[in-house]
């Protein structure tokens, strides 16, 4: 009935997820959501099932993609964009630091405040 499964296209796809979406901007986002909910459960079946369905939006956008352009074009498309987004965040100039250090050149130290 089923055959059985690839490990390879697995075990790619798992690698590759997962070093991509750490430090991300929607694990940072799942973060900052599970610090003030009670269900942490509650943030992290939410955060999983967006990124199930973002998967399989992809998936199937994939398979209609494929019909029309060769595999190997979207491999290379792919692989471009990779490099063309890593090479960016690379050559990018410095944000403006948003807290400049007081005039000495030394930055000052606070003590933790009873909010």
């Amino acid at each position: 009935m089923f055959a059985p499964m690839d490990l390879r296209p697995f075990a790619a796809a798992f690698g590759t997820v997962f070093v991509a979406e750490l430090g991300d901007k929607t694990q940072l986002a799942a973060l900052a959501l599970a610090t003030g909910a009670r269900s942490k459960l509650a943030v992290f079946a939410g955060a999983s099932l967006a990124l199930v369905a973002t998967t399989a939006l992809a998936v199937a956008g994939a398979d209609l993609l494929a019909r029309a352009v060769p595999a190997r074009w979207l491999e290379r498309a792919g692989g471009g964009l990779f490099l063309a987004l890593g090479l960016w965040t690379l050559l990018r100039p410095a944000p403006p630091d948003d807290h400049p250090p007081p005039a000495g050149g030394a930055r000052e130290v606070h003590a933790p405040s009873d909010r």
